[in-house]
């Protein structure tokens, strides 16, 4: 990896950056005034408990000893199409989510951001998975969670919740189910769609269903749930991964847990369980598919909105973040009618490093991988990619930087990926590339905190 961006051998901030800057600055006072009272942290404000008397013996515990440290995580991405009027109303809604790391104790995050309407959830569960590719749980694991001592909450249009903690021991690598169920309509549904994952849906209440026999139609997509925490051992830190489709998982095996970020994620275990001298971090994963620097989709809010738009949320306001990996460009590049300015990714990229060395972050960057015979494909595209990483891999963007470029390139045709880690379509990685991806992260480079700004 190259180690880099001193703070003091960076371009000079252009008129361009300033600008981008004051835009940033007004996007996140927007936001703010959207999301406020809701918290990403502690979960007490931004909700509003119903009555419904104590919660069930022994499910609601308090914290022992450890961190609390992201275990799963997912951006809210979009509003569901076709669920406007009703949202789940009626409907059980099961998440299988992967644990990237083990903790004795967990709690949730539950989101209804892109709601036009108040979100009302009247049951909530987790239990660890009885196997895969199924919505049965391990009976012994069931616990019924509770908002502020309440079975029952009701989530503000635009807001979200945290979960009280239960206690529930939650292994590294287990598969966890989260299921809600809402009674009447609310929608549009927060879904992120691309989840690589199978989930379950059953009609009418079965939140506490163990047999999983009711959990009849299979989904691709993650609702309501943005986060899992974990009150850990193993972690002192979270970092989180911020990208597109790639860091999304894009062409990587359902169910299987093959993103980079997983691989990531056991190597960070192992290093742990050996004892070595790095970092004791979870990772979480906040790709969105076709997510860009710059732009954000239509919609209010935004469906798939920018990285510069969306930072504030699901990397600072992540559970005990540490470091940052920033994952992006491509889509920048391949989407811009008259070929977007050079300039105006590399200084949204900096934006972002400013904002996250104001919190004390240190951040990981990672060149552009080649798409040659992809689609968008052109040479004036491919000039420009290459042009972005070999600002990248000077040091005057990122404090270290991974090189996915140099790892999963053809050598023979650099501008194209090696063939066994191409998924096909020639921009998606395999799960071999995604291996090879997670295997060249150099840990050391998550060691560490933002440089000392001068």
């Amino acid at each position: 990896m190259t180690r880099g961006r001193d703070g003091g051998t960076g371009a000079p901030p252009t008129k361009h950056r300033a600008l981008l800057a004051a835009i940033v600055t007004l996007i996140v006072a927007i936001s703010a005034a959207i999301y406020a009272g809701v918290s990403a942290d502690d979960g007490t404000r931004g909700r509003t408990p119903l009555a419904g008397g104590p919660a069930p013996r022994g499910d609601a515990a308090p914290a022992s000893t450890g961190t609390w440290v992201g275990a799963w995580s997912a951006s809210p991405a979009a509003a569901e199409p076709r669920t406007e009027t009703t949202g789940m109303a009626g409907r059980s809604v099961r998440n299988v989510v992967h644990a990237g790391v083990g903790g004795t104790s967990a709690r949730i995050t539950l989101s209804n951001l892109y709601g036009q309407s108040p979100l009302t959830i009247t049951h909530a569960s987790i239990a660890l998975s009885a196997g895969p590719g199924t919505a049965a749980a391990l009976a012994d694991t069931m616990r019924r969670l509770t908002f502020g001592g309440s079975p029952q909450v009701v989530i503000p249009a635009g807001g979200q919740v945290m979960s009280d903690i239960t206690r529930l021991p939650v292994p590294y690598g287990a598969d966890v189910l989260v299921t809600t169920y809402s009674p009447v309509p609310s929608g549009p549904v927060t879904y992120h769609p691309h989840a690589q994952q199978i989930s379950y849906l059953a009609d009418g209440e079965h939140t506490a269903d163990v047999t999983g026999v009711a959990y009849t139609s299979e989904t691709r997509y993650w609702r309501y749930l943005t986060a899992l925490d974990v009150l850990s051992n193993e972690a002192d830190g979270t970092v989180v991964a911020l990208g597109d489709s790639i860091t999304d998982g894009a062409g990587s095996e359902t169910g299987a847990n093959n993103r980079w970020t997983d691989v990531l994620a056991e190597r960070l275990h192992e290093a742990a369980a050996d004892g070595r001298d790095t970092p004791r971090y979870s990772i979480v994963n906040q790709g969105i598919s076709g997510n860009r620097v710059l732009t954000s989709r239509t919609g209010r809010p935004a469906d798939n909105p920018s990285a510069l738009s969306r930072f504030e949320r699901d990397v600072l306001g992540r559970t005990n973040v540490k470091a940052v990996v920033i994952v992006l460009g491509v889509n920048d590049i391949l989407n811009s009618p008259e070929l977007a300015d050079r300039e105006g990714i590399l200084d949204g990229l900096r934006t972002m490093v400013d904002r996250a060395h104001g919190r004390g972050l240190k951040v990981v960057g990672a060149t552009i991988m080649p798409f040659g015979g992809y689609g968008g494909y052109t040479e004036a595209r491919e000039t420009m990619r290459q042009e972005i990483n070999e600002e990248i891999r000077s040091g005057r963007v990122f404090d270290a930087v991974v090189d996915f470029d140099k790892a999963l390139r053809d050598p023979y045709d650099p501008r194209r990926l090696r063939s066994d880690y191409d998924s096909g379509d020639h921009l998606h990685p395999s799960d071999e590339g995604y291996e090879r991806m997670g295997e060249v992260f150099d840990l050391d480079d998550l060691k560490g905190a933002a440089p000392v700004q001068l």
